[in-house]
């Protein structure tokens, strides 16, 4: 299969290495980790070891052939210019998977190719971006893959060209409420890990941060809820409480863009959350805290 990862930093780059073991992948990424893809190969250490060599380009005009997959995993603020810029990419029968954080992801891949080849992913690995030509996969976790009514045959075709390729996946039965669920999730991590510093198991470690991201949390699912979003049974701080666990050496992607200067996902985790409760006449103080400190820091290494 012909598979194009578009936006190929830590997750995509996973993604793209594990499935060009066996079918015929394209990397489109910044210039730097690109050209060093290209002369060496794309190394993967951590849970997964493997020297990978994929097409490496920077931009969706350089992909020779038109792909069967388009694999979306550019920051969820930068969603509508990729998928223009990505376009040209979009044949007939191309199915794009968005595999990103955060809400509203999937609604706009159904906008650009119609909800028959939208699918979203969810998935619990841990990976960091090391340096350019290099990943770590720092935690193994669970994905999910699905999309509207009628994906369900594609979303089965994906769930297993992903474990095939070594990321064990199953189909969703309702990706949104896995997107949501997740969401809720990285509400209680990212932004704390942001703010600290710390990796993810260390939130654990520090009773206040630990009671914090389990307050958080327990916000954010108590909104959704209301909100009518069919989250998993049971106490969604508990998962989060694993997660930290399976991926404690993990830096979150929100605490990789703070290093690195660059904006976060927060509007898409917290603030969607906040938006959300707004909608309700509701307020969900923990997530606008969170949201207002991580803007606040996002802030201050522009001005640094």
């Amino acid at each position: 299969m012909k598979v194009c990862v578009l936006g190929a930093g830590a997750m995509g780059s996973l993604v793209g290495a594990l499935l060009s073991q066996r079918h015929e992948v394209a990397l489109v990424g910044r210039k730097a980790h690109m050209e060093v893809v290209r002369a060496r190969g794309l190394e993967v250490t951590g849970a997964t070891r493997l020297l990978a060599k994929p097409l490496a380009c920077t931009k969706p005009a350089e992909v020779p052939w038109v792909p069967e997959l388009v694999v979306l995993t550019v920051k969820a603020y930068d969603t509508p210019r990729a998928l223009q810029a990505g376009a040209p990419l979009f044949g007939a029968a191309s199915a794009v998977l968005s595999f990103q954080n955060g809400v509203g992801n999937l609604e706009l891949v159904e906008q650009a190719v119609g909800p028959g080849l939208a699918l979203a992913g969810v998935t619990t690995h841990g990976v960091t971006f090391v340096e350019p030509g290099h990943v770590h996969h720092a935690g193994v976790g669970t994905t999910v893959v699905g999309g509207a009514a009628g994906t369900e045959p594609l979303a089965a075709q994906t769930a297993a060209l992903l474990s095939e390729a070594g990321m064990k996946t199953e189909a969703s039965p309702d990706i949104r409420a896995d997107i949501w669920a997740k969401a809720v999730v990285n509400a209680g991590i990212n932004p704390l890990t942001a703010i600290s510093g710390l990796r993810n198991g260390a939130l654990l470690e520090v009773p206040a941060l630990k009671e914090l991201l389990e307050m958080t949390v327990r916000e954010a699912q108590g909104i959704a809820e209301q909100a009518g979003i069919a989250l998993p049974e049971g106490d969604l701080a508990e998962r989060a409480k694993r997660v930290c666990q399976l991926t404690a050496l993990n830096k979150s992607s929100m605490l990789q863009d703070i290093e690195q200067g660059r904006r976060t996902e927060v509007d898409s985790i917290c603030g969607a959350i906040v938006a959300q409760a707004r909608g309700l006449g509701l307020r969900a103080p923990l997530n606008q805290a969170l949201l207002a400190l991580v803007k606040g820091i996002e802030a201050s290494t522009r001005l640094s």
